[in-house]
This record gives structure tokens, C-alpha cells and sequence, in this order.
């Protein structure tokens, strides 16, 4: 049997992988949990992310990747040969070709350290493709025509803003502000205002069941559980959507500011295209209510949410594996 080639969204918050053939096959959380004294794996991927915030002092919870880039590389390596495993595409006679997505700006140290964990979690070959491109492949967008196309690509680390044309990037920004900065700013807001401790999964459960970026968004409430640091006992209140509203200002601002810094960048050629075909969003941050609307009023263009945001990224490197001879110049 020929070795399959597979495409990986190694994301901040979730790795997606996708088989030649078969479709996106993984979508697990990038968590890895281990024994603090002996370094010995005990859980990985879903598994791992419940015990966030829950584990005895003995065993902790590590995210191996921050910012987009990989921050452990021991871990990210056993968390990648894990998955890997999980979908069957190795064995001692065969090795996938692995293509990979990564935010625009990193740096050559970064890319090197993204091909060796690859190449050490058992790939026959490495391809790195920008991240931007690939969401916008994914979201079903012709990158290939002498025209331009632009991405908000809104992960869990990175946002990654583009305007592509001619099947490349034209002007690029990745701002280091998205999903896992969002969820600190409203465990900072709470802590601040509330004088309560709340976890990440907490903060991130607020985010996406009552969270929105205007203040005519939406309106709903949620009761929410941590520990008051006055007292340091259990403590439940109530917060309102315009709270979260009200916490996430300064960081959705900085991607609003990101995405005008790009087209402020962009020839007037392909911004006259933008105003005529929109700005697509992808990845996670996507779904969060009211951002297309914010951005759309800010940048003065039509913005779109991709169909199934969170895959956009994935598919697009399907969709890429089946012309890896074009990607090959990319290869680190």
C-alpha cells in the first residue's frame, strides 16, 4: 500500500488533519496532560482538555503550541505521533507526506522547529503552506485568478489577515490577538470587576454561549461559578452579554486595526475586487456574534462568514495535497 498523503491544521486550540481520500478524519483540542515529576503522558487531545483546570498538583494540562507556533517541542511531538497514529496513516514500511498550515510572519526558527516535529512524529516529507492561503482555498475561494481575495482567518493563537491574488499572498498580517486572547480578556474583566477566579473553560464557555462584539448584538445571560478571591469560597453571579461585549473591546479592536493595516497596504487594483467580492472570515473566532457586522461597519466592506469556518483551514490543505508539485517551492 502507497503511503497517503495528509493535511494538518496544527492549531493554538485544535489540530485537524485531513486524508487524501478519506476527508477530515481528526478535529482534537491541541492538549496534552501529563505527570509533573516523571514527564510520562497520560492523556491527549479531548481527554486531555477535560482536565484543564482540574488536575491534583501532581499531573498538569499542557497546550504545546501558543501564538501558532509550537512553544514545547517534546510535547507537540508526542501530541502530533499520537494523532498521527490515531488515523493510520503510517507503518514501519510507509510514511505520509505531511502538508502544513502556519501563520503568515514566522520566523525561519519557527518553521524549522514546525518541519522537525513533523518529520520526527514519522513524515517522509514536509511541505509548509501560509495559513491564510489555505483558509481561503478551504472557504471556496479562486485565489489562482488575477484578482483579489481577502481573508480573516481567526484562530485560537493567530489572526492571520490577507489579500491574495494570482494564488499567493499579496499583503499579510498575523496579529498575535484571537480565540485564547478573548478568553483571557473576560477572565480579566471578571476578575477585575467581580473580584472571581474562573477557569479557561469557563471563560471560554462565557465566549461563545453569551458572548458578541456590538452593543445592539445580542442580549443574554449567563450564570457562571469560580472562586470569590475574597473570601476564597465558591461563588456564583450572573453576566450579561454587554459585559462580555464590554471585556472583549480592546482585543477585537486590535484585529480591526490589523485588517485596516492590510488594506491600507493593499494596491487599489484588488481593493476595488474586495469592495466587489467581500472579506471572507474564517477559523473559530468567526462564529463569534456580531463580528462580521463590526468588521464590515469598520473596513466599509462587505464581510461574509465562511460555510463551516472552523474546517476552512483543513480542507484547504485537502484541496492542496492534491496539487502538492505547485506547493513544493514551499517546502522548508
Amino acid at each position: 500500500m502507497l503511503s497517503k498523503d495528509i493535511g494538518i491544521d496544527l492549531g493554538t486550540a485544535n489540530v485537524l488533519i485531513y486524508v487524501k481520500g478519506k476527508g477530515v478524519v481528526l478535529n482534537e483540542p491541541s492538549v496534552v496532560a501529563i505527570e509533573r515529576d516523571t514527564k510520562k503522558v497520560l492523556a491527549v487531545g479531548e481527554d486531555a482538555r477535560r482536565m484543564i483546570g482540574r488536575t491534583p498538583g501532581n499531573i498538569v494540562a499542557i497546550r504545546p503550541l501558543r501564538d501558532g507556533v509550537i512553544a514545547d517541542f517534546e510535547i507537540a511531538e508526542t501530541m502530533l505521533k499520537h494523532f498521527i497514529d490515531r488515523v493510520g496513516v503510517r507503518s514501519w514500511y510507509s510514511r505520509p507526506r505531511i502538508l502544513i498550515c502556519a501563520p503568515t510572519n514566522i520566523t525561519s526558527v519557527e518553521q524549522k522547529s514546525i518541519r522537525e516535529t513533523a518529520e520526527h512524529s514519522g513524515a517522509k516529507e514536509v511541505f509548509l503552506e501560509e495559513e491564510p492561503k489555505a483558509a481561503a482555498i478551504g472557504a471556496g475561494m479562486n485565489i489562482y485568478e488575477p484578482s483579489g481575495n481577502m481573508v480573516i482567518d481567526i484562530g485560537g493563537g493567530t489572526t492571520d489577515v490577507a489579500v491574495l491574488s494570482m494564488g499567493d499572498v499579496v499583503t499579510a498580517s498575523s496579529i498575535k490577538v484571537a480565540g485564547d486572547q478573548f478568553d483571557d480578556a473576560i477572565t480579566r474583566y471578571i476578575k477585575a470587576k467581580y473580584k472571581l477566579f474562573i477557569g479557561e473553560r469557563t471563560a471560554e464557555d462565557i465566549k461563545i454561549g453569551i458572548g458578541t462584539v456590538r452593543p445592539s448584538g445580542r442580549q443574554a445571560e449567563m450564570d457562571i461559578r469560580g472562586r470569590d478571591m475574597v473570601s476564597g469560597l465558591p461563588l456564583t453571579i450572573t453576566i450579561s452579554s454587554g459585559e462580555v461585549q464590554e471585556a472583549l473591546w480592546d482585543a477585537v479592536s486590535t484585529i480591526v486595526l490589523g485588517a485596516k493595516a492590510v488594506l491600507e497596504r493593499t494596491p487599489p487594483e484588488l481593493s476595488a475586487d474586495i469592495i466587489d467580492r467581500g472579506v471572507i472570515l474564517t477559523g473559530g473566532g468567526a462564529l463569534l456574534n456580531g463580528l462580521d457586522e463590526l468588521l464590515s461597519d469598520e473596513l466599509r466592506v462587505p464581510v461574509l462568514v465562511a460555510e463551516d469556518p472552523m474546517h476552512c483551514v483543513v480542507k484547504g490543505t485537502g484541496i492542496m495535497l492534491d496539487h502538492l508539485d505547485k506547493v513544493v517551492k514551499k517546502r522548508y
